[in-house]
């Protein structure tokens, strides 16, 4: 419990380090660049139309409306005459607003009569919206003039005064010609700037020159189609009519764009001046009668040459004047985007943080760990676009700095300190457990204190034949070199098969199955690996014998029985081991292959939990009824083969079973006649023979069917 609440406080300090080292460089603005980059990606994700897109209409002065100016003599600038039947078509048409993205502020180089022909069509169109500049450091007027209508019909002399955010005042502007800004029914500001990096991602919806409120061109088109708007500032907001449209500290609004340029219907200027003047002389032009029918229609220029084109967050060439309509959709939308309240971020952070902090701190491993990455990187994004549906700017790096911080910190300190025990448990115990088991004992260390419980094993006892002979034709040297390639190859094995190596006793080997991890076919994996190391020696038996002078053969005994399984020893040094009859068995099953001049011997118990296993690949035949040394119960044992191996035994297994149940009842004559039979190719049936004869010299005084073993 101590270590569990020791592990949560370093999880909830990593993690709340990490929140707080995210929010200082947040607040220091060092994020600012790349957080607008992630704004602009979430921007590109969610673009959509809203429900005003489709009542807004662009008109473009593009390249072909150049070219087509061009081959009728007209040179640039245009004549503002030829501006007229622009605003003409859209009366026609019942346009709601025109609104002119476009600075008339200089008397025309040609005829007077062409200012008055624009401000006739204003007039009579009655919703027209003039461009108005209002600089900080350029514009020819420092005051409003006298003569100079109001911002927009229902504006007073003056609004109120205000505690206006930095920047929303400016003290100059340049005003339209009088023949323009006498007939128009809004005088709109058109200058924006964009942010640090040169993008447009916030506008400013009005602002205020002497004393005067003068909106935004985007506005402005919805007040000369709704005179009885008035825009109202409130503290961060703009009040029109019955929507409230936010506002960051700095007096800006957030846009919403909707799409890629054009995402707004457009139509070329030429197009519109070609169909007015057909529609003058009476004939049909090219552009449908409804296409401005109840829009908001904005005219602006598109054309390269004519430097109107700016970077938004949606596309890198973006025409100025769809930044004024993607501001008008905004508003008559409703979903103006706005900046999540500092504490929304910092909790934010907080809970990512420390969450992260005490999921990593509480990992078990490096999966674990890996999962706890996996699943906090993305979840900042995730949740930044759902913020963005929601209409809000909540951070993104932050966030992702926070995560990530406490993740590589909850790892750090993870290294620092469990790490140094779990490679001392991988250094100590690879050499004698399966990476299962020792991936067990890393996630539970508690699993090496002293203790040991019973369960059921299947038990591994080998042995090499002759050994000693063995190692007294071998120097040191080649003695060790024989032994780590020999225990190498076996150990390979069993371990393969699940197995957990117990230890080695000189060429012994003691293995066993089913612990600590439970395998519920941990006999037939313990047969299965005591028929693979047979195989696997026969396979390096050549080799060995031509580098070290002999040939290894190798006895197994296999049984499976309760036992107590644990770690035994002192609280310095232990072991994990077993102790118990079954695991003596095993031992005794070992040595009764000499007996029988086998190689591998499995008790009744594990044959029985091989028949219940089902088809597995592997035969056995019965060897008989024996007494080991130690135990008076006799034991049933069985020689296991590969079930591929078995037709050309099957023969002779028929013939050693008739043979064996002669045995049995007594017939030892009878017996030793059939065991005859085998014993040339049959090393079980010779030493039965040998048997036979022996108690027909010497007849027991009663017989039960059991072969007493007086050797280990």
């Amino acid at each position: 419990m101590r270590n569990a609440v020791k592990k949560i406080l370093q999880g909830l300090g990593v993690g709340l380090g990490a929140a707080a080292a995210a929010g200082l460089i947040w607040s220091a603005g060092w994020l600012d660049g790349f957080e607008w980059k992630t704004w602009d990606w979430r921007a590109r994700i969610m673009q959509h139309p809203g429900p005003a897109t489709d009542r807004i209409r662009l008109i473009l002065l593009d390249q072909p409306s150049l070219d087509w100016g061009a081959q009728r003599g007209l040179s640039w600038p245009w004549p503002r005459e030829v501006y007229a039947p622009i605003v003409d078509f859209c009366r026609r048409q019942g346009a709601r607003a025109v609104a002119f993205d476009v600075l008339l502020t200089e008397p025309s180089k040609y005829l007077v009569a062409e200012e008055a022909a624009l401000g006739a069509a204003a007039a009579a169109a009655g919703n027209f919206v003039a461009a108005v500049f209002l600089g900080a450091g350029s514009g020819s007027a420092t005051n409003w003039p006298p003569d100079m209508p109001p911002p927009y019909r229902r504006a007073g002399a003056s609004v109120p005064d205000h505690d206006w955010p930095p920047g929303m005042v400016l003290p100059r502007a340049t005003f339209p010609i009088p023949e323009i800004a006498t007939n128009a029914a809004v005088l709109a500001n058109v200058y924006a700037n964009p942010d640090a990096d040169g993008v447009y991602r916030r506008v400013r919806l009005g602002q205020v020159f002497d004393g005067r409120l003068v909106p935004a061109l985007g506005l402005g088109a919805w007040l000369a189609a709704d005179p009885e708007i008035r825009p109202v500032y409130e503290n961060r907001a703009l009040r029109c009519g019955d929507y409230r449209a936010p506002l960051d500290a700095a007096g800006h609004a957030l846009l919403r764009f909707r799409g890629k340029s054009r995402t707004h219907r457009a139509f070329s200027a030429a197009a519109v001046i070609e169909s007015e003047l057909l529609a003058q002389a009476g004939q049909p032009g090219s552009l449908p009668a409804d296409a401005f029918r109840d829009c908001y229609v904005f005219f602006g220029f598109s054309a390269p040459g004519l430097y109107d084109l700016r970077p938004v967050p949606v596309s890198g060439i973006y025409p100025g004047v769809e930044i004024h309509a993607t501001m008008l959709d905004n508003l008559l939308s409703r979903d103006l985007m706005r900046d999540a309240p500092r504490h929304w971020t910092w909790l934010w952070l907080v809970l990512l943080g420390g969450s992260y902090g005490l999921a990593v701190r509480g990992g078990r491993n490096a999966r674990d760990n890996l999962l706890a990455f996996a699943l906090a990187l993305p979840a900042p994004a995730i949740v930044s676009l759902w913020a963005y549906s929601r209409g809000l700017w909540l951070p993104l790096l932050p966030p992702t700095a926070a995560a990530a911080l406490a993740l590589i910190g909850g790892v750090l300190l993870n290294y620092a300190t469990e790490g140094r025990q779990k490679r001392y448990i991988r250094s100590a115990f690879r050499q004698y457990l399966s990476e299962a088991v020792i991936a067990q004992l890393v996630a539970d260390p508690s699993r090496l204190t002293l203790g040991g419980e019973q369960r059921t094993l299947s038990i591994f006892f080998s042995d090499l034949q002759g050994f000693t002979g063995i190692s007294e034709k071998l120097n040191p040297r080649e003695l060790t070199s024989l032994l780590n390639e020999y225990l190498t190859a076996m150990t390979d094995i069993i371990q393969a098969e699940g197995g957990t190596v117990d230890k080695y006793e000189g060429d012994a080997i003691i293995a066993f199955w089913n612990a600590p991890l439970p395998l519920a076919d941990h006999a037939l994996r313990a047969v299965r690996a005591a028929l693979q190391c047979q195989a696997r020696l026969a396979d390096i038996r050549p080799d060995l014998k031509a580098r070290y002078g002999s040939d290894l053969f190798m006895r197994i005994g296999v049984n499976t029985g309760p036992v107590v399984v644990g770690n035994m020893g002192s609280h310095n040094r232990f072991n994990y081991t077993i102790l118990g009859d079954a695991a003596n068995l095993a031992s005794r099953l070992e040595g009764i292959n000499k007996q029988f001049g086998t190689f591998t011997l499995i008790s009744e118990a594990t044959q029985a939990e091989l028949a219940m296993a089902g088809e597995h690949g592997i035969a056995v035949r019965e060897l008989g009824r024996v007494a080991v040394v130690g135990r008076r119960a006799p034991v049933l044992v069985y020689e296991p083969v590969c079930r591929a191996d078995l037709a050309a035994r099957r023969a002779d297994w028929e013939k050693f079973a008739a043979a064996l149940a002669d045995f049995y009842a007594g017939r030892f004559a009878a017996a030793q006649a059939r065991f005859a039979e085998l014993q040339e190719r049959d090393p079980p049936a010779a030493a039965y023979a040998r048997k036979c004869q022996a108690l027909l010299d010497r007849p027991p005084a009663a017989w039960e069917g059991v072969w007493t073993m007086t050797e280990k």
